[in-house]
């Protein structure tokens, strides 16, 4: 007798112009399972999500729930079959409240014909039993843009159950997460999963899939490679199957040499003084500087006054021993200064431009001609140019950027700040929602563009990563520097206890 699978997704198929993303891909899922989907990006991944969930239609292949054909032509229709999705990014009404986000599109009704209500006092009990069901702790009259960014993921996955979903796609749900907000996720995981409820689950995060799935299925370059118990998985097999070779390094060797002081920074402090205070340190001309910390630590703030997005009350800024204004990021382009944004999504790419348009943004004066107008001959080639040097994969530079896979669009970020040609890169989680290879690539161009004497300032939420690419690490904790330690002699434990410090003062 064959096995009972919740969800068959079979012989999936889906092509775009330039590019086959799906090719002949099986996912099987049983009930009340956490089942994880893993692969580099551009692996395919989300393009077989959005074809379960209706915003794609397959090329070929059928998908079937409970045993029957599911026809999902829709996102309806996905809810309809029982089928919720979370997104990574999370886009909730955030000037209404909590109980209108989750029954909004279908509120409960009183009154007769046209002359009909929304019924709040029915909407509030719903609402009240769906939360306490789950323990989650919101308040239903809260507005929702009050909420934290795990309460509003809490707040998707109570809709996600109050469409009565059988399976509840994840995407990236731990990615703006602390580490006790993930314990929270997990226990409300584990709740569904006992009630039949199945969940995908999509993380580059190895330590998180081998603790929660119960089976692992991977994907490369748009087809299927296989599913295992995730009980007969390590990290190094995942990586071996997700990237096709053996990945006995996760960081490449730093071949980079740091040399004299580039930029010294002295008792800088925030506008509002409530964000970083008294900030001192020093960055040498061909330094890999990691910054770590705990979630408000203000080590984005600080890199933002460094680029001229945030106001500083006192302290100086020096390059080369000469102290620089930095009121904007005309002034931080001006004296050699890029900023990478944590969020490339929302602060960095341009997503219905091309590649090229993407890439040559931040210094449009450098192709215009006499007249003042855009050669589009000189910013294709040299786009096309670094395409190729950071070995970007994508059908030409004409394609839209929002096509890339993550750490594709983020090679092109790097690539638009390159041809501002700076001495500082301040690159802000340049590595989140990234897989495993692409990292890789990633790391190699940053030790690289070290080696060539660029200054290079990363901030790390991953500890591995701090400590396998950093010359040194400056710690911050509550908007102060609470110490620096040379990267090939610091621990975790180190770092942690630095991190913590002034919480624990």
């Amino acid at each position: 007798m064959a096995e009972q699978y919740l969800l068959e997704m079979n012989n999936i198929s889906k092509g775009f112009p330039g590019v086959q993303a799906l090719s002949d891909v099986t996912l099987r899922v049983r009930p009340g399972t956490v089942h994880a989907l893993m692969g580099e990006n551009g692996a395919g991944k989300s393009t077989l999500m959005k074809c379960l969930f209706g915003i794609y239609k397959p090329d070929q292949g059928e998908i079937y729930i409970e045993g029957r054909k599911a026809e999902i032509h829709n996102s309806k229709d996905a809810l309809e079959n029982g089928v919720s999705m979370i997104h990574q990014e999370l886009h909730p009404v955030p000037h209404r409240n909590v109980m209108e986000n989750i029954w909004l599109g279908r509120f409960p009704m009183k009154g007769i014909g046209p002359f009909q209500f929304v019924d709040e006092k029915r909407m509030y009990q719903d609402t009240v039993t769906l939360l306490k069901d789950l323990d989650l702790d919101v308040d239903p009259k809260a507005k929702t843009g009050s909420l934290s960014v795990s309460k509003v993921q809490s707040l998707e996955i109570a809709k996600a159950v109050s469409f009565n979903s059988k399976v509840i796609v994840m995407d990236e749900p731990t990615s703006s997460l602390t580490g006790n907000e993930v314990e929270q996720l997990f226990r409300i995981i584990n709740e569904l999963r006992k009630r039949g409820v199945s969940i995908i689950y999509i993380s580059h995060k190895m330590e998180e899939i081998l603790r929660i799935s119960d089976e692992v299925t991977i994907m490369r370059d748009g087809r299927y490679i296989g599913t295992w118990a995730a009980a007969d998985l390590t990290t190094d097999l995942i990586i071996t199957r997700m990237v096709g070779r053996d990945l006995t390094e996760r960081f490449p060797e730093r071949t980079n040499v740091p040399g004299e002081v580039l930029l010294k920074v002295d008792g800088l402090t925030s506008t509002d003084h409530k964000s970083f205070k008294d900030v001192s340190f020093e960055l040498r001309r061909g330094e890999i500087l990691g910054v770590g910390g705990l979630v408000g630590a203000q080590r984005t703030e600080l890199m933002e006054a460094l680029f001229g997005l945030r106001g500083v009350s006192k302290g100086t800024i020096s390059i080369d021993g000469k102290p620089v204004k930095i009121r904007r990021p005309g002034d931080a382009k001006k004296h050699g200064i890029a900023l990478l944004t944590e969020e490339r999504r929302v602060t960095g790419i341009f997503p219905v431009l091309s590649v090229y348009e993407n890439t040559i943004i931040a210094n449009l004066g450098r192709y215009q001609n006499k007249l003042g107008l855009l050669s589009e001959s000189k910013g294709r080639a040299e786009a096309a140019l670094n395409v190729e040097k950071l070995r970007t994969k994508t059908p030409s530079v004409h394609t839209q950027i929002r096509y890339l896979s993550g750490g594709n669009q983020q090679k092109v970020l790097l690539a638009r700040w390159l041809l501002t040609d700076p001495e500082i890169l301040l690159l802000d989680e340049p590595t989140r929602g990234i897989d495993v290879g692409a990292k890789f690539e990633i790391y190699s161009i940053i030790i690289e563009l070290a080696k060539q004497g660029k200054s290079i300032i990363m901030i790390s939420s991953e500890m591995p990563e701090l400590l396998g690419m950093s010359d040194r690490i400056m710690v911050m904790s509550e908007g102060r520097l609470s110490g620096i330690v040379s990267g090939s002699e610091a621990t975790e434990q180190e770092i942690m206890r630095l991190a913590a410090q002034q919480r624990m003062a």
